[in-house]
């Protein structure tokens, strides 16, 4: 056998409709066969009854920043910075990573607009190096209010790895902040602005809004059509908004934030991503729809962890827990097979023969999940 080859015995595989006693042989970083009951051969792993489930699948996350600009003011070097948010996904369970990085922030003091460029570069790099633990896919956030969006987009289209493309509209009046009140509230605490500059903010937001949003929404999904790139809606509140995504060919549904808007994307297709901390914590922390709440309509598809990598695997055991839940195949499906779907990786998400041996091993204790072994192509990174 290859040095990554190896026979995982004595597990509980989650498969697509059920969890079964089992084992899995590895080789070449691909699932060779996956068997009923136990292995006795020796050298292989003894998993002791845990829980193996595929490696988990993150479209959306941020999470990256924090390690570029762990204080405000403080800047990190970029390729540890990189492979410290690296080493993370791979102890959370996440083995493919799409990292959102965002084009045309409305503030424009934010590290997010200075950088874009190194972010991108850092990744291209431990991934051509063979450095990173999981695999890493570019998710480009188009601020589409943004006077410099459309010109920033284009110049990243050629960067490696480019999966997922999300329209966004942070402009007052706009998605998640429809109440004028709520985005003065939220940008005013934020920025700490007076009376006087939030006012002037508003106006210049507004004034941009009308001469770009709807130009570079229609432009940027143009392009993602042509190349057959994946593309996300962000914050939808209306099945107008619905509507609009619909023509647009989106694939996924970002954070809907009402009910009305979550069933129609459904309705139409579109997989509906909700946070995981939002299902941790209970709720959204902005007061919009809560995730639980689309689970028992049964249109909750993809989970995201967002801002917090570890909310990942809690949330899909939360969730498998619940009373009116979904059954656990079904809960690890909305981190695995689903977002896997919805962006064309036909390769993994799923235990099965043939596919990427993205795994991890999965312990209980006292009720919570514990990551005890990751793999990723049949490596072990954790």
């Amino acid at each position: 056998m290859g040095i990554n080859d190896q026979i995982l015995t004595n597990a509980r595989l989650v498969l697509d409709d059920e969890v079964v006693a089992g084992s899995l042989v590895i080789k070449d970083g691909h699932i060779a066969a996956v068997e009923q009951g136990p292995i006795s051969l020796p050298g292989v792993v003894d998993c002791q009854g845990d829980i193996l489930m595929p490696g988990m699948i993150e479209l959306h996350t941020d999470n990256m920043e924090k390690y570029f600009q762990p204080r405000p003011k403080v800047s990190w070097p970029s390729r540890q910075a990189a492979l410290a948010h690296d080493a993370q996904m791979a102890a959370s369970g996440i083995t493919t990573v799409f990292d959102a990085v965002s084009i045309g922030d409305v503030d424009e003091q934010s590290m997010r607009h200075g950088a874009l460029g190194e972010m991108v570069a850092s990744l291209e790099d431990i991934s051509r190096s063979g450095i990173s633990r999981v695999e890493h896919y570019l998710h480009l956030r188009c601020e589409v209010c943004h006077p410099d969006t459309l010109e920033r987009f284009t110049s990243l289209l050629e960067t490696s790895n480019l999966g997922l493309v999300s329209l966004m509209d942070h402009s007052p009046g706009q998605r998640q902040f429809v109440s004028l009140d709520a985005y003065r509230t939220y940008y005013q605490g934020k920025h700490r602005l007076d009376d006087a500059s939030m006012d002037a903010f508003i106006e210049r937001q507004l004034a941009n809004s009308a001469q770009y949003s709807s130009a570079n929404r229609q432009a940027i999904a143009a392009i993602c059509r042509e190349r057959g790139i994946a593309l996300a809606s962000h914050d939808d509140a209306t099945v107008e908004h619905v509507a609009e995504s619909v023509e647009y060919g989106t694939q996924v549904a970002e954070f809907p934030t009402t009910r009305e808007a979550a069933v129609a994307s459904h309705r139409n297709g579109l997989a509906v991503m909700m946070g995981a901390p939002n299902v941790v914590r209970g709720g959204s922390h902005s007061g919009n729809i809560a995730a639980v709440e689309l689970v028992r309509l049964g249109v909750l598809d993809v989970l995201s962890s967002d801002y917090y990598p570890a909310a990942l695997l809690d949330a899909i055991f939360r969730i498998a827990a619940m009373e009116d839940g979904y059954p656990l195949p079904r809960a690890v499906a909305c981190a695995t097979r689903h977002p896997a779907e919805a962006v064309g990786l036909t390769d993994r998400g799923r235990i099965a023969a043939g596919l990427r041996a993205d795994l991890v091993r999965v312990r209980e204790v006292d009720g919570h999940p514990l990551v005890q072994r990751v793999w990723c192509a049949g490596r072990q990174v954790h």
